[in-house]
Protein backbone atom coordinates (compact mmCIF):
# COMPACT_ATOMS: atom_id res chain seq x y z
CA UNK A 1 0.00 0.00 0.00
CA UNK A 2 1.04 3.54 -1.19
CA UNK A 3 2.26 5.93 1.82
CA UNK A 4 -0.09 8.43 2.42
CA UNK A 5 1.32 12.06 2.71
CA UNK A 6 -1.01 14.38 4.90
CA UNK A 7 -0.34 17.97 4.48
CA UNK A 8 -1.29 20.21 7.49
CA UNK A 9 -1.50 24.32 8.25
CA UNK A 10 -2.83 26.06 10.85
CA UNK A 11 -4.40 29.44 9.81
CA UNK A 12 -4.40 32.72 11.50
CA UNK A 13 -3.70 36.45 11.81
CA UNK A 14 -0.41 37.86 11.85
CA UNK A 15 -2.08 41.13 13.57
CA UNK A 16 -2.79 39.04 16.65
CA UNK A 17 0.83 37.98 17.84
CA UNK A 18 2.07 41.74 18.95
CA UNK A 19 -1.71 42.12 20.24
CA UNK A 20 -1.52 38.88 22.51
CA UNK A 21 1.31 37.79 22.80
CA UNK A 22 0.86 33.94 23.98
CA UNK A 23 -1.86 33.48 21.44
CA UNK A 24 0.81 32.73 18.98
CA UNK A 25 2.62 30.11 20.90
CA UNK A 26 -0.92 28.61 22.13
CA UNK A 27 -1.74 27.83 18.39
CA UNK A 28 1.79 26.62 17.49
CA UNK A 29 0.87 23.72 20.30
CA UNK A 30 -2.55 23.16 18.89
CA UNK A 31 -1.00 22.67 15.45
CA UNK A 32 1.47 19.95 16.87
CA UNK A 33 -1.02 18.24 18.86
CA UNK A 34 -2.68 17.48 15.46
CA UNK A 35 0.26 16.87 13.59
CA UNK A 36 0.89 14.48 16.38
CA UNK A 37 -2.58 12.14 15.82
CA UNK A 38 -2.43 12.67 12.02
CA UNK A 39 1.36 10.73 12.25
CA UNK A 40 -0.85 7.29 12.92
CA UNK A 41 -2.56 7.44 9.92
CA UNK A 42 0.24 8.68 6.97
CA UNK A 43 3.33 10.88 6.80
CA UNK A 44 2.58 14.52 7.68
CA UNK A 45 3.64 17.34 5.98
CA UNK A 46 3.26 20.33 8.27
CA UNK A 47 3.81 23.88 6.82
CA UNK A 48 3.12 25.33 10.63
CA UNK A 49 1.31 28.79 11.12
CA UNK A 50 -0.24 30.72 8.12
CA UNK A 51 -0.99 33.72 8.93
CA UNK A 52 -0.50 36.35 5.81
CA UNK A 53 -1.05 35.47 2.09
CA UNK A 54 2.73 36.07 1.91
CA UNK A 55 3.07 32.98 3.20
CA UNK A 56 0.15 31.06 0.46
CA UNK A 57 2.67 30.71 -2.11
CA UNK A 58 5.35 28.95 -0.21
CA UNK A 59 2.11 27.39 1.24
CA UNK A 60 1.22 25.49 -1.82
CA UNK A 61 4.41 24.98 -3.15
CA UNK A 62 5.47 23.34 -0.28
CA UNK A 63 2.37 20.94 -0.53
CA UNK A 64 2.89 20.54 -4.20
CA UNK A 65 6.27 19.53 -3.64
CA UNK A 66 5.71 16.74 -0.84
CA UNK A 67 3.22 15.42 -2.91
CA UNK A 68 0.50 15.56 -0.37
CA UNK A 69 -3.18 13.69 -0.96
CA UNK A 70 -4.86 15.67 1.22
CA UNK A 71 -5.03 18.67 3.40
CA UNK A 72 -6.36 19.36 6.10
CA UNK A 73 -6.71 23.35 6.79
CA UNK A 74 -6.49 23.81 10.54
CA UNK A 75 -9.07 27.10 11.87
CA UNK A 76 -6.48 28.13 14.84
CA UNK A 77 -7.75 31.33 15.25
CA UNK A 78 -9.51 34.01 12.80
CA UNK A 79 -8.08 34.27 9.82
CA UNK A 80 -8.35 36.19 6.61
CA UNK A 81 -9.90 34.03 3.22
CA UNK A 82 -7.21 35.94 0.99
CA UNK A 83 -4.03 33.85 2.87
CA UNK A 84 -5.51 30.51 2.67
CA UNK A 85 -7.09 30.42 -0.90
CA UNK A 86 -3.84 30.68 -2.96
CA UNK A 87 -2.82 27.72 -1.17
CA UNK A 88 -5.16 25.24 -2.64
CA UNK A 89 -5.23 27.07 -6.20
CA UNK A 90 -1.47 25.79 -6.30
CA UNK A 91 -1.88 22.42 -5.06
CA UNK A 92 -5.22 20.83 -5.54
CA UNK A 93 -6.10 17.89 -3.46
CA UNK A 94 -8.92 17.52 -1.37
CA UNK A 95 -9.08 19.45 1.37
CA UNK A 96 -10.81 19.67 5.06
CA UNK A 97 -11.04 22.27 7.33
CA UNK A 98 -10.76 21.70 10.99
CA UNK A 99 -13.12 23.46 13.06
CA UNK A 100 -12.13 21.90 16.53
CA UNK A 101 -12.46 24.12 19.18
CA UNK A 102 -10.45 23.59 22.13
CA UNK A 103 -13.00 24.15 25.18
CA UNK A 104 -16.13 23.16 25.20
CA UNK A 105 -17.33 26.03 26.92
CA UNK A 106 -15.23 29.62 27.66
CA UNK A 107 -15.22 30.93 31.81
CA UNK A 108 -17.04 33.63 31.10
CA UNK A 109 -16.56 35.42 33.85
CA UNK A 110 -12.95 35.48 33.26
CA UNK A 111 -11.89 35.29 29.75
CA UNK A 112 -10.21 38.62 27.90
CA UNK A 113 -10.14 38.72 24.37
CA UNK A 114 -6.87 36.51 24.00
CA UNK A 115 -8.21 33.60 25.47
CA UNK A 116 -11.37 34.43 23.40
CA UNK A 117 -9.60 34.32 20.18
CA UNK A 118 -7.82 30.93 21.28
CA UNK A 119 -11.18 29.80 21.10
CA UNK A 120 -12.96 31.37 17.97
CA UNK A 121 -11.72 29.10 15.43
CA UNK A 122 -15.67 28.74 13.97
CA UNK A 123 -15.31 32.11 13.30
CA UNK A 124 -13.74 32.39 9.81
CA UNK A 125 -15.38 29.33 8.73
CA UNK A 126 -18.15 30.79 6.84
CA UNK A 127 -15.39 33.64 4.60
CA UNK A 128 -13.23 30.73 3.46
CA UNK A 129 -16.15 28.11 2.56
CA UNK A 130 -16.99 31.22 0.64
CA UNK A 131 -14.24 31.93 -0.96
CA UNK A 132 -13.91 28.51 -1.83
CA UNK A 133 -17.08 28.35 -3.67
CA UNK A 134 -16.26 30.97 -5.71
CA UNK A 135 -13.17 29.35 -6.57
CA UNK A 136 -14.53 26.10 -7.25
CA UNK A 137 -12.42 24.16 -4.54
CA UNK A 138 -14.19 21.21 -3.07
CA UNK A 139 -13.88 20.88 0.82
CA UNK A 140 -15.28 19.45 3.44
CA UNK A 141 -15.49 20.64 6.85
CA UNK A 142 -14.42 18.75 10.52
CA UNK A 143 -16.97 19.90 13.43
CA UNK A 144 -15.88 19.95 17.34
CA UNK A 145 -13.40 19.88 19.83
CA UNK A 146 -10.03 19.24 19.71
CA UNK A 147 -9.44 16.50 22.24
CA UNK A 148 -6.47 17.61 24.64
CA UNK A 149 -6.04 15.76 27.66
CA UNK A 150 -4.24 18.54 29.27
CA UNK A 151 -5.24 22.38 29.76
CA UNK A 152 -2.31 23.99 28.04
CA UNK A 153 -0.47 26.62 30.75
CA UNK A 154 -2.34 30.03 30.29
CA UNK A 155 -5.43 29.22 29.30
CA UNK A 156 -8.27 30.83 31.27
CA UNK A 157 -10.74 27.73 30.30
CA UNK A 158 -10.75 23.86 30.40
CA UNK A 159 -9.55 22.44 27.39
CA UNK A 160 -9.73 18.82 28.80
CA UNK A 161 -12.47 17.44 26.23
CA UNK A 162 -10.45 13.65 24.76
CA UNK A 163 -13.68 11.83 26.36
CA UNK A 164 -16.12 14.42 24.69
CA UNK A 165 -18.11 12.64 22.08
CA UNK A 166 -17.56 16.12 19.87
CA UNK A 167 -14.12 15.16 20.47
CA UNK A 168 -14.52 11.43 19.80
CA UNK A 169 -16.53 11.95 16.60
CA UNK A 170 -14.21 14.57 15.10
CA UNK A 171 -11.46 12.33 15.38
CA UNK A 172 -13.29 9.72 14.02
CA UNK A 173 -14.02 11.63 11.08
CA UNK A 174 -10.29 12.74 10.85
CA UNK A 175 -9.47 8.84 10.46
CA UNK A 176 -12.07 7.98 8.12
CA UNK A 177 -10.88 11.09 6.02
CA UNK A 178 -7.47 9.73 5.96
CA UNK A 179 -8.66 6.05 5.62
CA UNK A 180 -9.88 7.38 2.38
CA UNK A 181 -7.50 9.44 1.09
CA UNK A 182 -5.37 6.52 1.60
CA UNK A 183 -7.25 4.14 -0.73
CA UNK A 184 -7.62 7.23 -3.45
CA UNK A 185 -3.96 7.35 -3.38
CA UNK A 186 -3.33 3.64 -3.45
CA UNK A 187 -5.88 2.94 -6.33
CA UNK A 188 -4.09 5.68 -8.33
CA UNK A 189 -1.51 3.32 -11.13
CA UNK A 190 -2.93 0.03 -9.08
CA UNK A 191 -2.21 -2.43 -11.70
CA UNK A 192 -6.06 -4.44 -12.34
CA UNK A 193 -5.43 -7.99 -14.76
CA UNK A 194 -8.04 -8.11 -17.03
CA UNK A 195 -8.46 -12.15 -18.13
CA UNK A 196 -10.64 -13.57 -20.69
CA UNK A 197 -13.82 -11.80 -21.63
CA UNK A 198 -17.01 -11.10 -19.73
CA UNK A 199 -19.68 -13.92 -19.28
CA UNK A 200 -22.06 -13.29 -22.26
CA UNK A 201 -24.88 -11.14 -22.03
CA UNK A 202 -24.11 -10.02 -18.63
CA UNK A 203 -24.56 -6.08 -19.91
CA UNK A 204 -23.84 -4.86 -16.62
CA UNK A 205 -20.56 -6.36 -16.45
CA UNK A 206 -19.32 -4.68 -19.42
CA UNK A 207 -17.24 -2.17 -18.25
CA UNK A 208 -15.51 0.85 -20.37
CA UNK A 209 -11.88 0.36 -18.88
CA UNK A 210 -10.57 3.82 -20.31
CA UNK A 211 -13.19 5.37 -18.31
CA UNK A 212 -12.37 3.26 -15.40
CA UNK A 213 -8.62 4.60 -15.55
CA UNK A 214 -9.83 7.98 -16.33
CA UNK A 215 -12.22 7.74 -12.98
CA UNK A 216 -10.02 6.27 -10.79
CA UNK A 217 -6.40 6.06 -12.00
CA UNK A 218 -6.04 2.20 -11.94
CA UNK A 219 -4.15 0.75 -14.74
CA UNK A 220 -5.62 -2.50 -16.45
CA UNK A 221 -3.37 -4.93 -18.26
CA UNK A 222 -5.31 -6.97 -20.59
CA UNK A 223 -4.55 -10.61 -20.40
CA UNK A 224 -4.51 -13.73 -22.32
CA UNK A 225 -5.38 -17.50 -21.37
CA UNK A 226 -2.00 -18.28 -22.92
CA UNK A 227 -0.27 -15.98 -20.13
CA UNK A 228 -1.78 -17.95 -17.36
CA UNK A 229 -1.17 -21.62 -19.51
CA UNK A 230 2.64 -20.37 -20.31
CA UNK A 231 3.20 -19.93 -16.70
CA UNK A 232 1.14 -23.78 -15.64
CA UNK A 233 3.50 -25.35 -18.02
CA UNK A 234 6.47 -24.35 -15.67
CA UNK A 235 5.22 -25.27 -12.35
CA UNK A 236 6.81 -27.99 -10.75
CA UNK A 237 6.14 -30.80 -8.96
CA UNK A 238 7.63 -29.04 -5.64
CA UNK A 239 5.99 -25.67 -6.40
CA UNK A 240 2.27 -28.14 -6.44
CA UNK A 241 3.20 -29.77 -3.11
CA UNK A 242 3.75 -25.93 -1.56
CA UNK A 243 0.49 -24.74 -2.82
CA UNK A 244 -1.22 -27.97 -1.43
CA UNK A 245 0.16 -27.98 1.98
CA UNK A 246 -0.92 -24.06 1.41
CA UNK A 247 -4.25 -25.06 0.55
CA UNK A 248 -4.86 -27.82 3.00
CA UNK A 249 -3.71 -25.14 5.70
CA UNK A 250 -6.52 -22.44 4.27
CA UNK A 251 -9.57 -24.58 3.79
CA UNK A 252 -11.65 -28.17 5.20
CA UNK A 253 -11.67 -30.73 2.84
CA UNK A 254 -15.13 -31.38 2.92
CA UNK A 255 -16.76 -34.58 2.66
CA UNK A 256 -20.46 -35.24 -0.21
CA UNK A 257 -22.88 -33.15 0.06
CA UNK A 258 -26.27 -34.73 1.25
CA UNK A 259 -28.53 -32.20 -0.83
CA UNK A 260 -26.70 -32.13 -3.96
CA UNK A 261 -24.94 -35.11 -5.31
CA UNK A 262 -23.26 -32.96 -8.01
CA UNK A 263 -20.99 -31.89 -5.20
CA UNK A 264 -18.74 -34.54 -3.97
CA UNK A 265 -15.52 -34.65 -1.74
CA UNK A 266 -12.82 -33.05 -3.92
CA UNK A 267 -10.41 -35.93 -5.51
CA UNK A 268 -6.97 -35.98 -4.53
CA UNK A 269 -6.66 -35.08 -8.59
CA UNK A 270 -8.41 -32.45 -8.13
CA UNK A 271 -7.16 -30.72 -5.62
CA UNK A 272 -3.26 -31.31 -7.22
CA UNK A 273 -4.87 -29.93 -10.29
CA UNK A 274 -5.85 -26.55 -8.42
CA UNK A 275 -2.90 -26.22 -6.67
CA UNK A 276 -1.16 -26.33 -9.94
CA UNK A 277 -3.53 -23.73 -11.25
CA UNK A 278 -2.80 -21.65 -7.86
CA UNK A 279 0.98 -21.82 -8.28
CA UNK A 280 0.48 -20.40 -11.98
CA UNK A 281 -1.80 -17.88 -11.13
CA UNK A 282 0.33 -16.62 -8.64
CA UNK A 283 3.12 -16.62 -10.31
CA UNK A 284 1.24 -14.64 -13.11
CA UNK A 285 0.09 -12.04 -10.76
CA UNK A 286 3.66 -11.48 -9.52
CA UNK A 287 4.20 -11.09 -13.25
CA UNK A 288 2.70 -8.56 -14.03
CA UNK A 289 2.72 -7.14 -10.45
CA UNK A 290 -1.36 -7.31 -10.47
CA UNK A 291 -2.96 -5.26 -7.32
CA UNK A 292 -6.45 -6.74 -8.41
CA UNK A 293 -7.88 -9.62 -10.98
CA UNK A 294 -11.33 -9.89 -12.92
CA UNK A 295 -11.26 -12.91 -15.08
CA UNK A 296 -13.44 -15.33 -17.04
CA UNK A 297 -12.94 -17.75 -19.71
CA UNK A 298 -15.91 -19.44 -21.63
CA UNK A 299 -14.10 -22.21 -23.33
CA UNK A 300 -14.98 -24.61 -26.29
CA UNK A 301 -14.87 -28.59 -26.69
CA UNK A 302 -11.10 -29.99 -26.19
CA UNK A 303 -9.96 -26.66 -25.80
CA UNK A 304 -7.05 -27.08 -23.04
CA UNK A 305 -7.91 -23.99 -21.50
CA UNK A 306 -11.32 -25.22 -20.25
CA UNK A 307 -9.58 -27.86 -17.76
CA UNK A 308 -7.38 -24.65 -16.90
CA UNK A 309 -10.41 -22.56 -15.87
CA UNK A 310 -11.87 -25.56 -13.85
CA UNK A 311 -9.21 -24.91 -11.16
CA UNK A 312 -9.84 -21.42 -10.88
CA UNK A 313 -11.68 -20.68 -7.80
CA UNK A 314 -9.06 -21.88 -5.03
CA UNK A 315 -6.27 -19.93 -6.39
CA UNK A 316 -8.06 -16.90 -6.73
CA UNK A 317 -9.66 -17.28 -3.61
CA UNK A 318 -5.44 -17.39 -2.04
CA UNK A 319 -4.71 -14.27 -4.42
CA UNK A 320 -8.03 -12.78 -2.92
CA UNK A 321 -6.79 -13.23 0.66
CA UNK A 322 -3.20 -12.21 -0.50
CA UNK A 323 -4.58 -8.72 -1.23
CA UNK A 324 -5.21 -9.19 -4.76
CA UNK A 325 -8.77 -9.16 -5.05
CA UNK A 326 -10.68 -11.69 -7.48
CA UNK A 327 -13.75 -10.90 -9.47
CA UNK A 328 -15.64 -13.38 -11.69
CA UNK A 329 -17.25 -13.26 -14.63
CA UNK A 330 -14.14 -10.65 -15.82
CA UNK A 331 -16.40 -8.07 -13.60
CA UNK A 332 -14.33 -5.13 -13.10
CA UNK A 333 -16.47 -3.02 -11.36
CA UNK A 334 -16.33 -5.27 -8.62
CA UNK A 335 -13.08 -6.16 -8.24
CA UNK A 336 -12.61 -2.40 -7.83
CA UNK A 337 -15.01 -2.62 -4.80
CA UNK A 338 -12.93 -5.70 -3.90
CA UNK A 339 -9.92 -3.83 -3.72
CA UNK A 340 -11.35 -0.60 -2.20
CA UNK A 341 -12.52 -2.97 0.65
CA UNK A 342 -9.26 -4.87 0.88
CA UNK A 343 -7.63 -1.59 0.91
CA UNK A 344 -9.36 -0.33 3.77
CA UNK A 345 -8.75 -3.77 6.05
CA UNK A 346 -12.19 -5.23 5.63
CA UNK A 347 -12.23 -7.75 3.63
CA UNK A 348 -14.42 -7.21 0.09
CA UNK A 349 -15.53 -11.40 -0.90
CA UNK A 350 -16.93 -11.65 -4.78
CA UNK A 351 -20.61 -11.71 -4.05
CA UNK A 352 -24.57 -11.45 -5.12
CA UNK A 353 -28.12 -12.11 -4.08
CA UNK A 354 -28.49 -15.77 -3.50
CA UNK A 355 -32.14 -16.38 -2.19
CA UNK A 356 -34.65 -14.76 0.05
CA UNK A 357 -35.38 -16.20 3.63
CA UNK A 358 -38.26 -14.45 4.20
CA UNK A 359 -39.48 -16.56 7.63
CA UNK A 360 -35.51 -15.17 8.98
CA UNK A 361 -36.13 -12.10 7.49
CA UNK A 362 -32.78 -12.04 5.64
CA UNK A 363 -31.01 -12.23 1.95
CA UNK A 364 -28.24 -15.48 1.49
CA UNK A 365 -25.58 -13.07 -0.35
CA UNK A 366 -22.54 -14.61 -1.85
CA UNK A 367 -21.64 -16.88 -5.70
CA UNK A 368 -19.79 -19.65 -7.04
CA UNK A 369 -16.51 -17.81 -7.54
CA UNK A 370 -13.20 -16.33 -5.01
CA UNK A 371 -14.10 -15.92 -1.32
CA UNK A 372 -11.88 -13.60 0.92
CA UNK A 373 -10.72 -15.83 3.20
CA UNK A 374 -9.58 -13.01 6.00
CA UNK A 375 -13.49 -12.54 6.67
CA UNK A 376 -14.38 -16.26 6.35
CA UNK A 377 -16.74 -17.48 9.66
CA UNK A 378 -14.30 -21.01 10.46
CA UNK A 379 -12.05 -22.28 8.05
CA UNK A 380 -13.66 -22.09 4.38
CA UNK A 381 -15.04 -25.22 2.73
CA UNK A 382 -13.55 -27.25 -0.60
CA UNK A 383 -16.04 -28.96 -2.33
CA UNK A 384 -16.06 -30.90 -5.56
CA UNK A 385 -18.28 -29.40 -8.36
CA UNK A 386 -19.79 -32.15 -10.83
CA UNK A 387 -20.55 -28.40 -12.95
CA UNK A 388 -20.21 -24.92 -12.59
CA UNK A 389 -23.96 -24.00 -12.92
CA UNK A 390 -24.37 -21.87 -15.81
CA UNK A 391 -20.45 -22.00 -17.15
CA UNK A 392 -18.00 -24.75 -18.51
CA UNK A 393 -15.84 -27.77 -16.80
CA UNK A 394 -16.11 -28.73 -13.23
CA UNK A 395 -13.71 -28.64 -10.51
CA UNK A 396 -13.65 -27.54 -6.48
CA UNK A 397 -15.30 -24.45 -5.40
CA UNK A 398 -15.46 -22.64 -2.16
CA UNK A 399 -18.47 -22.92 0.21
CA UNK A 400 -17.84 -20.78 3.20
CA UNK A 401 -19.77 -17.34 5.00
CA UNK A 402 -18.93 -14.33 6.95
CA UNK A 403 -18.56 -14.18 10.14
CA UNK A 404 -21.61 -13.21 11.94
CA UNK A 405 -21.78 -9.30 12.93
CA UNK A 406 -21.83 -6.15 10.98
CA UNK A 407 -21.06 -5.79 7.28
CA UNK A 408 -21.18 -3.51 4.24
CA UNK A 409 -21.73 -4.11 0.51
CA UNK A 410 -20.38 -1.82 -1.84
CA UNK A 411 -21.36 -2.27 -5.47
CA UNK A 412 -19.70 -0.05 -8.05
CA UNK A 413 -21.74 0.56 -11.24
CA UNK A 414 -22.03 3.02 -13.53
CA UNK A 415 -24.79 5.14 -14.84
CA UNK A 416 -25.91 6.70 -18.58
CA UNK A 417 -23.00 9.78 -18.93
CA UNK A 418 -20.51 6.60 -18.09
CA UNK A 419 -20.01 7.66 -14.77
CA UNK A 420 -19.42 5.40 -11.62
CA UNK A 421 -21.12 5.28 -8.99
CA UNK A 422 -21.37 3.35 -5.45
CA UNK A 423 -24.31 2.16 -3.60
CA UNK A 424 -23.66 1.27 -0.15
CA UNK A 425 -25.70 -0.81 2.12
CA UNK A 426 -24.96 -1.69 6.07
CA UNK A 427 -26.18 -4.79 7.90
CA UNK A 428 -26.01 -7.77 9.92
CA UNK A 429 -24.32 -10.90 9.11
CA UNK A 430 -26.37 -13.82 10.99
CA UNK A 431 -25.63 -17.13 11.86
CA UNK A 432 -28.35 -18.66 9.86
CA UNK A 433 -28.31 -21.81 7.58
CA UNK A 434 -26.70 -22.10 4.14
CA UNK A 435 -27.29 -24.58 1.94
CA UNK A 436 -24.26 -27.17 1.11
CA UNK A 437 -23.90 -26.88 -2.11
CA UNK A 438 -20.05 -25.32 -3.20
CA UNK A 439 -20.92 -21.97 -3.02
CA UNK A 440 -20.02 -18.67 -0.77
CA UNK A 441 -23.46 -17.97 1.22
CA UNK A 442 -23.93 -15.18 3.87
CA UNK A 443 -27.36 -14.57 5.38
CA UNK A 444 -27.91 -10.62 5.54
CA UNK A 445 -30.40 -8.91 7.96
CA UNK A 446 -30.43 -5.39 6.38
CA UNK A 447 -32.46 -2.92 8.41
CA UNK A 448 -35.70 -3.01 6.59
CA UNK A 449 -37.74 -6.27 4.84
CA UNK A 450 -36.29 -7.66 2.12
CA UNK A 451 -38.68 -6.90 -0.36
CA UNK A 452 -38.20 -2.95 0.92
CA UNK A 453 -34.28 -3.29 0.57
CA UNK A 454 -34.38 -5.10 -2.44
CA UNK A 455 -36.88 -2.27 -3.97
CA UNK A 456 -34.57 0.67 -2.74
CA UNK A 457 -31.44 -1.05 -4.12
CA UNK A 458 -32.82 -2.11 -7.28
CA UNK A 459 -33.97 1.69 -8.17
CA UNK A 460 -30.46 2.72 -7.90
CA UNK A 461 -29.89 0.54 -11.08
CA UNK A 462 -26.58 -1.21 -9.55
CA UNK A 463 -24.78 -3.92 -10.88
CA UNK A 464 -25.94 -7.74 -10.38
CA UNK A 465 -22.57 -8.21 -7.79
CA UNK A 466 -21.13 -6.72 -5.04
CA UNK A 467 -18.47 -6.69 -2.71
CA UNK A 468 -19.41 -7.70 1.04
CA UNK A 469 -17.27 -6.87 3.73
CA UNK A 470 -17.12 -6.98 7.76
CA UNK A 471 -17.86 -3.67 9.95
CA UNK A 472 -19.87 -0.79 9.23
CA UNK A 473 -18.01 1.24 6.53
CA UNK A 474 -20.70 3.75 5.03
CA UNK A 475 -19.08 6.69 6.59
CA UNK A 476 -15.53 5.89 5.28
CA UNK A 477 -16.69 4.89 1.80
CA UNK A 478 -19.36 8.04 1.59
CA UNK A 479 -15.84 10.17 2.11
CA UNK A 480 -14.06 8.07 -0.94
CA UNK A 481 -16.85 9.03 -3.12
CA UNK A 482 -16.15 12.70 -2.33
CA UNK A 483 -12.65 12.45 -2.45
CA UNK A 484 -12.64 10.56 -5.95
CA UNK A 485 -15.78 12.28 -7.52
CA UNK A 486 -17.94 9.59 -7.60
CA UNK A 487 -21.30 10.32 -6.46
CA UNK A 488 -22.44 7.75 -3.36
CA UNK A 489 -25.44 6.38 -2.02
CA UNK A 490 -26.05 5.08 1.13
CA UNK A 491 -28.61 2.80 1.51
Amino acid sequence: MKKLHIGLYSAGLRAYWAQFPALRGRIEAYNQYIAGRLEQFGAVCNFGILDNADLSESAGTYFRNQNADIIFLHSATYFTSDSVLPVHQLCKVPVIVLNLQPSPQIDYEHTDTGEWLAQCVNCPIPEVSNAFERADIPFRCVNGLLGLSDTPKGAMSDEVTAEFPQAVRAWEEIRDWCRAAQVRRSLQSARFGFLGGNYSGMLDMYSDLTMLSAQTGIHVEILEMCDLYQRLQAVTESRTDQKLREIRHMFQIAGDSVSDKRVCRPTEEQLRWSAAVAAAQAAMAEDYRLDALAYYYHSTDGNPYEELQGGFIVGHSLLTAAGIPCAGEADMKTALAMKICDLLGVGGSFAEIVVTDYINGTILIGHDGPFHIKISDGKPILRGMGVYHGKRGSGISVEAKVKPGPVTTLNVTQTLDGKLKFIVSEAQATDGPIMQIGNTQTPVRFSCDPDTYMSRWFAEAPTHHCALAVGHNAAVLEKLGILMNIPTVIL
